[in-house]
């Protein structure tokens, strides 16, 4: 272990990470550096200042990422509208990558020559953190104590923190999910989760009001887009991390975006989770919105059909692998043309299309109506259109090979 002289850890301030920076002091007997990233999980992180120098720790990072996490990693996703197995809007999987560059920033910075997480080893989050570390810095060395240590239960880490004289808060009744939070979404495992036919207890949720309590009015919001990325709510501009909150607001109040799914891992086991991804589902919907009129449709077509594949990648941990990267370009790309304004209405826990409209619009009154088109559109056309699309068909049914 004596290879290691410091190492970076990504430092929540909470128990596992506060277990997991004695453990690398006492195992590694190396210097640690702590980062902390505020990426809008909703708790106070300067809190962990003061605990981490509690254990010595003289180099602490406390950083607000959220702008940069909702402009350079939310708002790229949905360009590709990308969902993972048709569900899930991966607000865990698009937090990693930052959270991972940073991590190798610091350790650059720092002369540290190995980083560190508290990603346990039968998720996704250690091959999310540990690819993107290598992508990036393919030298450098990473601990993951969970796959090191012997402290293997909640009981023996608390054991592991008394023997140690590490402070641990405890503020009420502690909550019997795991729990993972940012400005995209929060997610619940465990518990009573681990059994896939009992439905979820209502008062797991923390954000969002029930879709049976939402208000009795529908909520009406008009979301503008200028090339794939939301700049403007109700006609104010916002920067994105503020723009995300809002969407947020506006989904919890109006019971949006909660979801119970039971995904695939990358480590091949089954897993059962809830998440609530209230701005990121109204997003999507008006994403969607405005490319049915803004996309040509072989354009968009196409980006439904490598979305799957984009949406794996994400969700693998391959943020940063150059088949991802030439996705971006391409779905990047298509979005020059995809402005405009979606009014949406929100209702008990629905979201319904109201409206779009673009300078850019490819929709043509003249051409789709069912009222006289004043010779826009020759019918007889469609004739030949069908009879040579029909030719192969009837040339296999000749031969026998119909039906």
């Amino acid at each position: 272990m004596a290879d290691v002289k410091k190492v970076v850890l990504a430092y929540s301030g909470g128990l596992d990470t506060s277990v997991i920076l004695k453990w690398l002091q006492e195992t590694y007997e190396c210097q640690v550096v702590t980062f902390t990233a505020d990426i809008g999980q909703g708790e106070e992180v300067e809190p962990a200042r003061s605990k981490a120098e509690a254990l010595g720790v003289d180099e602490i990072y406390i950083e607000d990422l959220r702008e940069e996490f909702v402009r350079d990693y939310v708002f790229p996703m949905f360009r590709a509208n990308a969902i993972y197995e048709g569900e899930y809007l991966l607000g865990t999987s698009i937090a990693r990558p930052l959270i991972a560059k940073r991590l190798v920033e610091i350790a650059d910075q720092t002369g540290a020559d190995a980083v560190s997480h508290g990603a346990t080893g039968k998720g996704n989050d250690q091959v999310r953190f540990e690819l993107g570390a290598y992508a990036l810095q393919p030298g450098i060395k990473v601990i993951s104590p969970w796959r090191e240590w012997d402290l293997t239960s909640r009981e023996r880490l608390l054991a592991y923190a008394k023997e140690h004289n590490i402070a641990i808060e405890r503020h009420g009744q502690k909550s019997p999910y795991s729990m993972d939070a940012n400005l995209l979404h929060i997610s619940y495992e465990g518990g009573v989760l681990e059994d896939p036919w009992t439905e979820a207890e209502e008062s797991m949720w923390r954000w969002s009001i029930a879709p049976e309590q939402a208000p009795d009015s529908p909520t009406y919001v008009e979301l503008a887009f200028s090339q794939g990325d939301l700049v403007a709510i109700d006609g104010e501009n916002m920067s994105p991390a503020a723009l995300l909150t809002r969407l947020n607001e506006l989904g919890c109040a109006n019971g949006i975006g909660r979801l119970d799914i039971v995904e695939n891992r990358y480590v091949g086991m089954k897993s059962r989770g809830c998440y609530e991804t209230p701005g990121g589902s109204i997003l999507l919907k008006a994403h969607r919105a405005i490319e049915s009129i803004t996309l040509d449709r072989e354009s968009a077509h196409l980006k439904d059909e490598i979305m799957p594949r984009y949406a794996s990648l994400l969700y693998n941990g391959y943020w940063w692998s150059p088949e991802r990267r030439m996705l971006q370009s391409m779905i990047d790309a298509s979005q020059t043309f995809v402005n405009g304004v979606v009014r949406l209405k929100l209702y008990k826990g629905s979201i319904s299309v109201a409206g779009r409209k673009s300078d850019d619009s490819l929709f043509d009154a003249n051409i789709a109506t069912f009222e006289d088109d004043a010779g826009a559109y020759d019918q007889q056309d469609a004739e030949g259109f069908i009879k040579l699309n029909a030719l192969r068909l009837r040339i296999a049914a000749k031969h026998g090979r119909s039906g």
